[in-house]
């Protein structure tokens, strides 16, 4: 049986679609719950019922109360059953393959979150250190594993997600040069980078140097020799790239880079390919971000919480942010009793506080216990089967994978299909499509991630989703997605005029 055959079966005449083979093709129904298919209603529009908060001891202004609010009125079944109704209208790294390329979206392992829900993990951060020991000493051992898996010297915990991380670092570089008397006003960025790289530079108020990419879809040497001097405060760079390709010159691009001045920023994107096998530290980055969501399945997405730890060398340490968290010295004796007691300070020339407290606690418990699950041997499979599940899926794939060899996702291309189309159709097959239309050096371009978690059946099921998309006609793609509960929608309106509550719904 062909592989895509496995996405087809026989149905009614009332459910079956022709496609343009002949055969009849249906593969996944996502949950609607309405007569019309439209959405489930907001608790609000199942029962309204005026609750009395009445009462003369507020010490609140009387602008700011009420005596009573409309809220809904519903049994615990009713509410358990709403909430999981709404959890099948979605998709999520547990309902199937989620191979966005690039923002790898890796499978959450349940110990972490139900160890961030145990009780004594909620502890409030502004309490003087000596109550909390424990959080500092966990703090203190993640700076650790971090550092030591980046190849740096310290690790700051405290920006809230990659795109904060990435701030953060280069407000640190940015700091070294002008406490160096330094003053350089470019970075230079790759053209295939992530488009945080280039937002980032130009929020710490520099100039941004687009690098155009070399034939082989890496870093041009020449080029950069020719775009970097005295005024380059860095290069960001993503190893592998953004086309899954590791950067068989980074020595050289390193020297060049400091030769000139300059520091390397490492985006930590991609470390999930390189987990227990090499250090950006190594390859002469000074400075990088973890995605600790990319590279130590903490959640991703949903607008957070996140975390985005920034790891330098030696000579950028006292540039981190405040607080930072270190060891202090051990018992007053130094016996067999002493223990290691662990304090907050500021460094000598941090650029200040990125976030409140030491950043979002509970997302870096889970990544601490994730790294100290799976040690050195684990980490270093987690990255071997990253990068083979993503050559095994380009291979089983039927369309053109223009560049490789290629690390832990690859770049294909639809050819002539739009590549929007194309994955909203992949959505009818029960998986959810790859990243659409970049990176823009190639064509119609469909990133793709599958991770390390999928098995060898999965990737199959994920390869014969591509290839019946491939082979569907122009009308099936137009229309695409079809079995979803909701349908193709406005992405431009959806993130110039976003509805985000159900009062926006209500005012229409």
């Amino acid at each position: 049986m062909e592989e895509r055959d496995r996405y087809r079966r026989d149905v009614g005449a009332d459910d079956a679609r022709e496609e343009d083979n002949g055969t009849t093709g249906t593969t996944y129904d996502q949950a609607r719950w309405t007569d019309d298919g439209a959405y489930e209603p907001l608790l609000a529009e199942k029962d309204q019922t005026e609750v009395s908060v009445g009462g003369d001891d507020s010490p609140l202004p009387d602008d700011l109360t009420r005596d009573s609010l409309e809220l809904p009125a519903l049994s615990e079944p009713e509410l358990a059953r709403h909430y999981a109704r709404l959890s099948e209208m979605n998709y999520g790294v547990d309902s199937g393959p989620f191979p966005l390329g690039s923002c790898t979206m890796k499978y959450n392992p349940k110990f972490t979150e139900a160890l961030a829900a145990h009780p004594d993990a909620a502890v409030h951060p502004d309490r003087p250190d000596e109550s909390l020991q424990g959080l500092l000493s966990v703090a203190a051992q993640l700076q650790d594993y971090l550092g030591r898996i980046g190849g740096m010297d310290a690790v700051t915990l405290q920006p809230p997600a990659g795109a904060a991380g990435e701030f953060t670092g280069i407000h640190i570089a940015k700091a070294y040069h002008e406490h160096n008397g330094d003053n350089r006003t470019e970075v230079v960025i790759p053209d295939s980078a992530h488009g945080t790289n280039f937002a980032t530079a130009a929020m710490a108020g520099f100039d941004v140097v687009e690098l155009p990419s070399a034939e082989d879809g890496r870093v041009d040497v020449a080029a950069l020799e020719a775009a970097v001097g005295d005024d380059t405060a860095a290069l960001m760079l993503t190893n592998p790239n953004t086309l899954g390709l590791f950067e068989r010159d980074i020595e050289a691009i390193a020297d060049v880079v400091h030769d000139a001045g300059g520091l390397l920023y490492y985006d930590g994107a991609n470390l999930n390919a390189l987990l227990g096998r090499a250090c950006p530290g190594d390859m002469g980055f000074d400075v990088m971000h973890y995605n600790v969501h990319k590279t130590f399945a903490t959640p991703h997405g949903g607008g957070g919480p996140g975390a985005g730890p920034v790891g330098v060398v030696e000579k950028l340490a006292p540039f981190l942010p405040t607080p930072h968290v270190r060891a202090t010295d051990t018992g007053s004796d130094g016996g067999s009793d002493s223990a290691t007691e662990y304090e907050r300070y500021q460094p000598a020339h941090s650029i200040g506080k990125v976030h409140g407290f030491e950043g979002n606690w509970l997302v870096l418990l889970k990544t601490c216990a994730y790294i100290a699950r799976l040690g050195d041997s684990g980490l270093a499979d987690a990255s071997a089967k990253a990068v083979l599940n993503a050559n095994y899926l380009a291979e089983r794939i039927d369309l053109e994978v223009p560049y490789g060899p290629f690390h832990h996702e690859f770049v294909a291309s639809a050819g002539d299909r739009d590549a929007a189309d194309f994955a909203k159709r992949m959505l009818d097959y029960g998986v959810h499509p790859p990243t659409t239309k970049w990176p823009e050096i190639v064509d119609e371009a469909l990133m793709t991630e599958p991770t390390e978690a999928e098995s060898p059946d999965s990737l199959d099921d994920l390869a014969a989703a591509f290839d019946a998309v491939a082979d569907a006609d122009e009308d099936a793609l137009a229309a695409a997605p079809e079995r979803t509960a909701a349908r193709r929608i406005d992405q431009v309106e959806a993130a110039r005029e976003p509805r985000l509550s159900w009062h926006a719904l209500e005012s229409e």
